[in-house]
């Protein structure tokens, strides 16, 4: 029994992307969703010869999650009872992929495999959503009022966790053809790992790896492309190995993610020495997050069995272990020579190293506890800066 899972920002390249796949594979069946306002979800089902159903369901909390708990999955966990083969599941607008699977796997009794997972996107649009500022319920693509979550910050999660971009162009919107070109250079920086294509029929099927997924989606994982951009958008990756004044990285981090769609990395910042950082700028948006203690302070080599361990299996220093800053920006006439001439001068010198990390303040607040809202937005405290 195999999953198609797609996932979109709007709600017009997600029924672009479905039809597609169901003409390429006329013997799936189509589930959509939709979650409307005071927690109203309607629910789509598209067989061989048509329609099969159409429902609607009043959910006490209307919020995404509830909506991919109480009515997704019990809809493919029924569909799969009758013997359904291939399911294409069109999640509603604004919920991620990560999340419908890791419920799926929770909640379902079958067995079944994810062949893709795919998000249907316009080109053209890509930048734009990038650098709004608004959140996904101002921009209007979700309902739900407390999503305090910017469409850049939507965008970024699917590319990682996705393995296939099925780029969209909704007949309702005029096409830019220089946007969408350039638009196609961005997610291919972006998201190396993907299939980026315009034709359903060639989504290869059973691509999709759960456990690497996550790993490209853990906070403070860094994954760039293999080789040199042939496109305006470039991606430069930086790593300094001794502890950064919180001071001077404090007024650095302006400069650093100045002009990046997305900066992203870990960073060992001397302040709170024993917390490993992520960093995370996605256009006008930039935070800072604690992960949790480094594993060389847990006396811990890393394990192949945790997603966050994958970065420190490939950058483990004999001496500090995982400890180190790694920082990755992508973006438009990035400076490699600046960001490395940025960091270098954010790491403590010998004679602060001699001196020791006491009386250095914590402008960033990092070493309390630093906890992600249960929508997995974050909150609005001085861990978070405007990028502007």
């Amino acid at each position: 029994m195999h999953l198609t899972v797609v996932s979109s920002l709007d709600a017009l390249c997600r029924q672009q992307a479905c039809q597609a796949l169901a003409a390429a594979h006329p013997n799936a069946v189509i589930v959509l969703h939709d979650l409307l306002e005071n927690g109203r979800v309607i629910r789509r089902v598209f067989g061989r010869s048509g329609p099969i159903e159409r429902e609607e369901t009043l959910l006490e909390h209307g919020c995404l999650s509830c909506t991919v708990r109480l009515d997704v999955v019990p809809t493919v966990e029924r569909l799969l009872a009758l013997g359904e083969d291939h399911i294409i599941v069109g999640l509603p607008p604004a919920v991620p992929s990560s999340t419908a699977i890791n419920a799926l796997k929770r909640g379902l009794a079958h067995e079944f495999t994810v062949d893709a997972a795919v998000l249907a996107c316009a080109p053209d649009a890509v930048e734009d959503h990038i650098w709004d500022h608004h959140t996904l319920f101002e921009s209007g693509f979700t309902p739900v009022p407390d999503d305090g979550r910017t469409p850049g910050e939507f965008l970024i999660g699917e590319l990682q966790f996705s393995d296939t971009v099925l780029w969209a162009d909704p007949e309702l919107v005029p096409v830019d053809p220089e946007g969408r070109a350039r638009g196609l250079q961005l997610l291919r920086e972006l998201a190396p790992h993907a299939d980026i294509t315009e034709d359903a029929g060639s989504i290869r099927r059973g691509r999709h790896d759960y456990a690497e997924a996550a790993g490209r989606t853990a906070l403070g994982a860094v994954r760039v492309p293999a080789g040199p951009s042939a496109s305006p958008f470039t991606t430069v990756m930086q790593r300094v190995q001794r502890p950064l004044h919180p001071e001077r990285f404090r007024h650095a981090l302006a400069t650093l993610a100045q002009g990046c769609c997305w900066l992203r990395g870990r960073l060992w910042i001397a302040a709170a020495p024993g917390c490993r950082i992520a960093v995370q700028g996605i256009g006008p948006r930039v935070w800072l997050e604690n992960t949790g203690p480094w594993l060389a302070d847990q006396n811990a080599a890393p394990s192949a069995d945790r997603a966050r361990d994958s970065d420190a299996r490939l950058d483990w220093h004999p001496e500090f272990g995982d400890r180190g800053t790694v920082l990755a920006a992508t973006g438009e006439d990035i400076d490699p020579e600046e960001i490395a001439r940025l960091l270098t001068g954010c790491e403590l010198t010998d004679a602060e190293m001699e001196a020791g990390f006491a009386g250095l303040g914590d402008p960033f607040g990092l070493a309390g506890p630093n906890e992600t809202q249960p929508n997995g937005t974050h909150p609005n405290d001085p861990k978070q800066w405007s990028n502007t």
